[in-house]
């Protein structure tokens, strides 16, 4: 048993009984800095990542109205499905014992932010709820399906890809 101070272990202070004992059991404000810096980093990567996504869904949602004309979501569909492939290839590319190593920012960078920005299911439910107020049950209807459908199965393939490249790694 250590003959020091109970605040001293708690707070790793030097035996200086001139310490406040609140200096001593909480962490030094240059580690609370510190911890906030960190958290603001993490937040602001994630940011970053959902600005460069939302800006490629805008582009994907307004190329695919040029191309196929305003009758059926299919920018939301095609975000959506392409979310959920990437997410899931990169996810199961980069998780421990992947092939690729990201950190854990370049994974919420990724994820969170690039895939998070980009995907749009606040848009998707938006849409379904226009197509059925307006009356047609059968689009919305349609849009639900295909969508979940989709959706699954893209992460599902990107998971497939991405575990069969893991694979290669050790041959």
């Amino acid at each position: 048993m250590s003959s020091l101070d109970p605040r001293e272990q708690a707070g790793g202070v030097a035996a200086d009984k001139s310490i406040a004992p609140a200096a001593a059991i909480h962490p030094s404000g240059h580690a609370q800095r510190a911890k906030l810096k960190d958290i603001l980093a993490l937040y602001g990567i994630v940011a970053l990542g959902a600005a460069v996504g939302g800006v490629l869904r805008a582009f994907a949602s307004v190329a695919a109205l040029a191309a196929l004309g305003p009758g059926f979501p299919w920018g939301t569909l095609f975000v959506n499905v392409a979310g959920s492939f990437a997410i899931g290839f990169y996810a199961t590319l980069t998780a421990p014992g992947g092939r690729l190593y990201a950190s854990t920012r370049q994974r919420q960078f990724v994820m969170a932010g690039i895939c998070g920005g980009f995907t749009t299911f606040s848009v998707f439910s938006l849409e379904t709820f226009r197509l059925a107020s307006a009356g047609d049950l059968v689009l919305a209807g349609a849009n639900i399906g295909v969508s979940i459908a989709a959706w699954l199965g893209a992460a599902w393939l990107g998971h497939l890809l991405a575990s069969r490249i893991n694979r290669q790694a050790g041959e």
